[in-house]
């Protein structure tokens, strides 16, 4: 109560908020902790409070990192910005560079919404320090974010991450945080506006990813989902038979036509797919608000199939190696995330290319791109993980759609002029190396009393996981430290024929996940088994 006190002194619009607050659970649920500076940076839904994302908890971030940024490097200091098309999203980018730029440190900021991996580029583009993007990537219209990136255009890893994190909190009073007038940053050259220029630089190196560009009858459906894809998605598809969802098209913070404006959900599409069947499309593209994750539909047998991020993944492993057999180094290798399926190791393996592990977020596989550069130990070709997201090429350290988009175009009009639809070519894949069900399993537990849920289910997995199963070769846990990784919250069962489940509470989201890959003959018994893990696996989640 003497921190909503607090809170009310600040301006009348928080208290205003604050005060028209009747439920004492919505009260605590804003004020039992501040919302926490983790390793991908801030996120959360907005509104007054210290456990919400507003203009003060992201002062505080900001003066955080300006602290050390201030502390360790020497000489001029610069950040990139960029926000995406959420409510206040701009708003935040403003106050960030005004809390940098009084601070010293010089900012560019983009002059207009913009993807996530179009930062990552910039970041080094520009030769900055560190780079912030103002996003709550796929989540739901109530959120937003703020991502902090390293010299490298690479989202903070624990070693450093931590390091801010440290500064961040030694901020006490938010306040009054001293926040720099943009007009005459910009006068001073303290503030310099970017746009344009920039995204050309980015379209050009994503271009230079092109694989296949033969004459094809391939129709693309795509919608931005009201997200920063738009533009840049459509110059690298300039030379596609592209049509734009118009209602989804243009800018919109409250994702007017989407229950929730992620493509892994399976309804944020239907209207790109409605347009689709109207126009007789071979398929449809969707991004999220920032562009670094994508969704995919087929046409197969006059109807559409949504493929999952695993079977995109692998579609795209088995065209990115196919057209590169001939120009793959020594060194060649691929990465993904210990929950992302099995089966793009096996391709990969197939084609002669290393697969590397990493935790789950696309900072880590970032950060092996960032260490291969500069040890010549792997050159990287490809990174993916199941949650919709990869990356070819190292232009950016990001997860990255825009990309991922033409490549998509380019590999389904690959195999339509070869008489195969991208369903038939996974097809192909699984009668090869064997069916993989891949699927995920969200619950949702909000607030202070979901989060001692997610705390308990964890507790009990870890006490009783090793007696659930009879067939369990080994159970990991991550929060011990497994196979030279970090640690993390995470546990991992592993089945003897090659099989496994996951689970691992979000590190942005009120939700616990439950991973599964399970290997079998078809689909039917794979599903069926795996039906059988979730089930024992959900008894501890939900009692």
């Amino acid at each position: 109560m003497n921190n909503y006190e607090y809170w009310l002194t600040f301006d009348e619009a928080t208290k205003a908020e604050l005060e028209a607050i009747t439920d004492k659970a919505e009260l605590e649920d804003r004020f039992y902790k501040e919302l926490e500076f983790g390793t991908g940076g801030l996120r959360g839904v907005m509104g007054a409070g210290p456990n919400r994302m507003n203009r003060y908890t992201v002062s505080k971030a900001t003066k955080g990192l300006a602290d050390y940024l201030n502390a360790n490097y020497e000489g001029e200091k610069s950040v990139a910005i960029a926000y995406d098309s959420r409510n206040n999203s701009q708003l935040f980018a403003e106050v960030s560079a005004g809390v940098l730029c009084e601070a010293g440190i010089k900012v560019y900021l983009f002059d207009s919404l913009m993807p996530t991996p179009v930062l990552s580029f910039a970041v080094r583009y520009h030769k900055c320090t560190a780079g912030i993007v103002i996003t709550a990537s796929h989540n739901p219209k109530e959120y937003n974010g703020y991502k902090v990136y390293d010299s490298e255009g690479c989202q903070l890893v624990p070693e450093y991450a931590d390091k801010v994190i440290a500064c961040v909190n030694a901020v006490t009073d938010i306040r009054d945080i001293p926040c720099a007038d943009l007009a005459e940053a910009q006068k001073d050259g303290r503030l310099v506006y970017i746009g344009d220029d920039t995204l050309a630089a980015f379209i050009a190196e994503v271009k230079t990813q092109s694989l296949y560009n033969e004459p094809t009858e391939l129709k693309i459906v795509y919608t931005p989902l009201h997200g920063t894809g738009n533009i840049p998605v459509r110059k690298a598809l300039e030379v596609r038979d592209v049509s734009i969802v118009a209602s989804q098209e243009l800018p919109d913070g409250n994702f007017s036509t989407v229950r929730s404006p992620n493509p892994e959900e399976k309804d944020a599409l239907n209207l790109a797919l409605e347009q689709a069947e109207k126009e007789g499309a071979d398929i449809v593209i969707g991004t999220d608000p920032d562009c670094d994750r994508v969704g995919v539909g087929a046409l197969h047998n006059g109807s559409y199939v949504l493929l999952t991020g695993n079977q995109t993944g692998a579609l795209l492993m088995d065209f990115i190696l196919r057209f590169k057999k001939d120009s793959m180094p020594a060194n060649a290798a691929v990465v993904k995330t210990v929950v992302t399926s099995g089966i793009g190791a096996a391709i990969a393996e197939k084609h002669g290319a290393t697969t590397v592990q990493t935790l789950t977020g696309f900072k880590y596989i970032g950060e092996k791109i960032c260490r291969w550069e500069k040890s010549g130990e792997y050159s990287f070709l490809f990174g993916y993980e199941e949650s919709y997201g990869c990356l070819a090429g190292t232009h950016a350290r990001d997860k990255d759609a825009v990309s991922a988009s033409m490549l998509i175009a380019e590999m389904a009009s690959y195999h339509k002029n070869n008489g195969k639809t991208l369903v038939e070519a996974l097809d192909e894949i699984y009668a090869e190396y064997g069916y993989y069900y891949d699927c995920l399993e969200t619950f949702v537990l909000k607030g202070k009393e979901g989060a001692e849920k997610i705390q308990a289910a964890m507790k009990a997995l870890r006490a009783d996981g090793e007696n659930l199963f009879d067939d369990l070769e080994r159970l990991a846990d991550y929060s011990q430290g497994v196979d030279g990784l970090p640690k993390e919250n995470m546990l991992i069962f592993e089945f003897k024929d090659g099989s496994w489940a996951a689970a691992r509470p979000s590190g942005t989201e009120p939700k616990l996940k439950l991973y599964f890959s399970v290997k079998g003959e078809n689909k039917e018994q794979a599903s069926e088994r795996q039906l059988l893990i979730r089930n024992k696996l959900a008894e501890k989640v939900v009692g």
